[in-house]
Order: structure tokens, then sequence, then C-alpha cells
């Protein structure tokens, strides 16, 4: 087996919780894995990679993803999400113009400081492991790439949703922080929908009630690559850890040799650079 899943996870379950139901439903030894996690709380998009499809993982992490989050202002957590315990509560609640005015200063490359209820190492231990013991986490502020940061309603007096375009390893919950913060208040992430992650959309993702093994998305659909046809001779030399010149422009590949896909590679300058074996 080989492929992906486009999973519509439900609110309440976690990726892993959702990797392993994935794991029981196919033949044992199968290796799955999902691609970019979403929280307990968040709903949407789970792409996941389903035997030699997780070699693909650093490839598709640098996809864009497309979330739909609602911000209540006034308020926040230890979390920086409505499952955590209130930390703080603020009177200033800001209006439609104040926070598209500042909208504007999210966007593009951004320094931002994971959440203490993360994944992130800290000395080899998970950082929400140190916070669930009550140990201090000191974060290093990572960058994130934010493509879109728009305002789309306004719910009631305190509450807002937004669509955000980003980049791998950004944090939803810390753009509220840091948004309330520039705004002079405190907010707290309600409700997280992922709508896109790279090729993968919520119009086309699968129940999770309802999975069914033989809707999985090939790798040539997913990755939506130009194909090049490999020679015996040339699927050789890649074999054998040889240098390969393919007189192709600059790019990612899908290769194949007697209509098998056999792995995906890049040519630069005529030479391949590199390659992910699927064969």
């Amino acid at each position: 087996m080989i492929g992906f899943l486009n999973i519509n996870k439900p609110t309440g379950l976690s990726s892993a919780q959702v990797v392993a139901h994935i794991k029981r439903m196919c033949p044992k030894g199968t290796k799955i894995g999902h691609l970019g996690t979403l929280d307990p709380m968040a709903n949407g998009v789970l792409p996941i990679a389903i035997g030699r499809a997780t070699r693909l993982f650093d490839l598709m992490q640098n996809k864009k993803k497309e979330y739909i989050a609602i911000f209540n202002f006034g308020k926040t957590t230890d979390s920086l999400d409505a499952t955590g315990q209130l930390l703080k509560v603020c009177d200033k609640i800001p209006n439609c113009e104040e926070i598209m005015n500042t909208l504007p200063r999210f966007v593009g490359e951004i320094s931002q400081i994971p959440p203490v209820f993360s994944a992130k190492n800290v000395n080899g231990v998970r950082a929400y492991q140190m916070a669930r013991q009550g140990k201090p986490v000191n974060l290093t502020p990572c960058k994130v790439k934010i493509y879109a940061f728009e305002l789309l309603e306004q719910l009631d007096s305190s509450t807002f949703s937004f669509r955000i375009e980003c980049g791998s390893g950004t944090y939803i919950r810390s753009l509220c922080r840091d948004l309330a913060l520039a705004l002079g208040t405190v907010a707290v992430m309600t409700s997280l929908t992922r709508t896109k992650s790279g090729p993968f959309c919520l119009e086309n993702a699968q129940n999770f009630d309802k999975l069914d093994l033989s809707q999985m998305i090939s790798v040539e659909q997913a990755l939506n690559f130009e194909k090049i046809v490999l020679s015996d001779i040339e699927l050789k030399t890649l074999l054998d850890g040889k240098i390969l010149t393919l007189a192709q422009p600059n790019g990612d590949y899908l290769a194949f040799n007697n209509d098998k896909l056999q792995c995906i590679l890049t040519i630069k300058d005529n030479f391949v650079s590199n390659k992910v074996w699927l064969r």
C-alpha cells in the first residue's frame, strides 16, 4: 500500500488516535503517519501517509496550510485555547477597525514563540510535559511565514473569526496571543478548523466515521509533479548511487520505469541532486 488519505479529523480526537485507528484497518506492519499535527480541540484536514508515502514527510511538510480560527478577546489561558486554565482577563475588547489595522503586522516572515503546551522539545522533553508538571518552559522564538491573515466576521461583542494561510510550524494559538498583545489586550483561541494542507482540501476530505481505504490518493495525484521516464540504465545508475545527468529543467519530478513509479527526484543544472525511493 502506498498513498494518502485526506481525513476530516473531528474535534476531540488526537492526531495519534486517528493514525492508530487507520493502522488497525491496514495490513499488519504497514507504515502510517500524519502530515502535521492537529490538536484534539481542532478539526479539519489531517493528511495521512500510508506505506512508502511516509518517506515524503519532509516534502509534504513544506506546503502551505489554511485555517479558519475563532479568537475570543478579553481573557487568556495557560494553553492559549479554550481547554486551558484561565490566567488573565482584560476589559479591552478591540473593534473590527482596530483589528484590521493591526493584522498587516503579522503577514510575511515573523518571529513567533510557540505555546508552552506544545510538542516542542526542550532538552529532550516535550514542552507540554514540563508545563503539566508546573515546571518553567523556556522556548526560543521561531521564524514562520504568514501568507494571509484576514478578519472574516465579528461573531459577538468579543469574538471574531479569521482566515489564516501560513507555512509549516506556525502555531495559530500563538498568533491569537500576539495579535491580542499588539491590540493591548489578551485573547484565547476557541475554535480551529484546518481547511487546507498542501494539496489536501476540506471539501474532499473523508469523514472519520466513514473511512474508506479504497479512496486513497496516489502519490501522483497528491504531488502533481511532472513525470519523466528513466531507462533501465538510468535507473541502475541511481540505484548504484552513481551520478546521473538528465537534460530537464530544474525542479522535482516523478520518475517512472516500466510504468512503475520509482522515486521522486530533484534535478538541478541537469544533475539529479536528491531522490526519495518509492519502489
